[in-house]
């Protein structure tokens, strides 16, 4: 019985340090490379340091460090407010490509890259968001809904000087949009380049925040950007546009080949 107990014991442990491990390594691809990286590298220091108080015998540094570092789980949950946020919220699924067949799959995309297309010779200013699995409509602002199948012509009237919908967000939700005119949080990243616009700088702070896919059409020099986890692709042109979409959407002819 003993034995049968401390065998049990050893299961429980190894269960144990496995879901542990597999909690750390999910955290690792969660903030690979984002600005949480440097954060808990500051941290990091900061520890060191506070040891070698200890050890130094720095009473007054060490003072301070043990304050700081007795309130170590506020700090963090105030530091990586935006991460952890970004983990909950992605308790619910939602393909983008869930109610459509393979054939309405493709000519969004199309119908996508055509209208990005046409905008970018136009030279008119575009902000497109993709929702994928983690909701998006918690950080949204303002928007006029919609309800209707994306085409180059309805993408291309939306965003028309003359369209009072012009200067906000289109959003695509399982392969319809559902809202334009949309407002997008601004990026808080100091690091983000000066040069980017509003248009730039509203993709970077949703996508920091949800896993949604945003096209960026820019109305200065029309060059069409995607932007996915705060990261910014530049310069597509239609064949590329289309890979990259196809590739980030993953219709299901897609999922089908990596199955």
């Amino acid at each position: 019985m003993f034995e049968l107990l401390t065998n049990f014991r050893w299961f429980l442990d190894l269960l144990d340090i496995l879901l542990v491990a597999f909690i750390i390594y999910r955290i690792m691809l969660l903030i690979k490379g984002t600005r949480a990286v440097q954060m808990l590298l500051g941290l990091a220091v900061i520890l060191i340091v506070y040891v070698a108080s200890q050890l130094g015998g720095l009473y007054t540094l060490n003072w301070i460090l043990n304050n700081f570092l007795s309130s170590i789980i506020l700090v963090i949950v105030v530091l990586f407010q935006h991460d952890i946020r970004r983990a909950l919220i992605r308790v619910g699924r939602n393909p983008f490509f869930a109610d459509l067949s393979l054939r309405e799959e493709t000519s969004v995309i199309d119908e996508l890259c055509k209208g990005c297309v046409a905008l970018s010779q136009k030279r008119l200013g575009a902000l497109i968001v993709i929702e994928r699995e983690t909701g998006i409509n918690d950080f949204l602002e303002v928007g006029i809904e919609l309800d209707a199948k994306p085409s180059s012509d309805l993408i291309l009237a939306i965003f028309h000087h003359a369209s009072p919908m012009h200067d906000g967000a289109v959003i695509l939700q399982r392969g319809r949009i559902t809202r334009a005119g949309c407002f997008l949080p601004l990026t808080q990243d100091l690091t983000v380049s000066p040069h980017y616009g509003t248009r730039h700088r509203a993709a970077i702070g949703l996508t920091e925040l949800v896993d949604a896919v945003v096209i960026v059409v820019s109305e200065e020099t029309g060059r069409i950007s995607v932007v996915v986890g705060g990261k910014i692709t530049r310069d597509l042109e239609i064949t590329t546009l289309k890979k990259v979409l196809n590739r980030l959407l993953e219709p299901r002819r897609l999922r089908g080949k990596k199955s």
